[in-house]
C-alpha cells in the first residue's frame, strides 16, 4: 500500500495499479472523451471501483494528473541526484524531465490545457522544475562551474520554454519532440552560463 502525499487515503493495492493504468491510458489518450463507463470497461473494473478512487470523472482526472507529475518529479529529482558535477546535474535533470515527459501525447497535452484543475497541477509542477533548475545553476555558480548570471531571468526563460515545450507550442515552431527541445534547453542554458 502507499499513502497518497497530499494526505489522500492509503490505496490498496489494486486502486495504486488503476491509477497507473489510468496515468498509462491518459498519457497516450487524453482524459475529456472518457466516459466512467468507458474507463471501467477499458481498466475491467466497476465503476464503483473508480468511484473509490474520486467521486467524479473529473475528480478522478485530476488524481490522475497529479499521480502523474508527483511520481514523475520525484523520478526526475533521483535522476540528478548522483551527479557531482554541475553541468551533468543540469543536463541530467532536463534530461529526466524529457524522459518523463515522453508518453504524454498530444491528446494529453490538449486535455490537460483545456481543464483547469489539471492544467493547474502542470503549471505548479513546471514552476517547482524551473526553480530547481535555478537552484542547480546557482550550485553551479557557487561551486565555480558557472558563470553568474541573473537567478531570475534563468528561471524565467526556462519556465518560458518548459510551459512552451509542455503546452507543444515548441514543437510547432520548431519541429523538435519534447525530449530533443529539452536537451536542446540544457545545451543552451549551460553553453550560455559556463565559464
Amino acid at each position: 500500500m502507499s499513502l497518497e502525499a497530499t494526505g489522500e487515503r492509503v490505496l490498496t493495492a489494486r486502486q495504486a495499479q488503476l491509477l497507473d493504468q489510468l496515468e498509462e491510458l491518459f498519457l497516450a489518450e487524453g482524459f475529456a472523451g472518457f466516459t466512467l463507463d468507458e474507463l471501467a470497461d477499458r481498466l475491467h473494473c466497476s465503476k464503483s471501483t473508480l468511484y473509490a478512487l474520486a467521486g467524479s470523472k473529473e475528480q478522478l482526472a485530476a488524481r490522475v494528473v497529479r499521480h502523474f507529475f508527483r511520481r514523475a518529479a520525484a523520478a526526475v529529482e533521483a535522476s540528478a541526484v548522483d551527479e557531482d558535477d554541475p553541468a551533468l546535474r543540469v543536463t541530467a535533470y532536463l534530461a529526466a524531465v524529457a524522459r518523463e515527459l515522453a508518453p504524454a501525447g498530444p491528446a494529453f497535452h490538449r486535455d490537460l490545457d483545456r481543464f483547469e484543475p489539471a492544467r493547474a497541477v502542470y503549471e505548479r509542477h513546471t514552476a517547482l522544475a524551473a526553480e530547481r533548475v535555478r537552484e542547480l545553476v546557482d550550485e553551479g555558480v557557487a561551486a565555480g562551474r558557472f558563470r553568474r548570471a541573473h537567478p531570475a531571468l534563468v528561471a524565467d526563460t526556462v519556465t518560458t520554454l518548459m510551459f512552451r515545450i509542455g503546452r507543444g507550442e515548441t514543437g510547432r515552431a520548431t519541429g523538435l519532440s519534447d525530449a530533443a527541445a529539452y536537451r536542446e534547453l540544457a545545451a543552451l542554458l549551460l553553453h550560455g552560463i559556463s565559464r
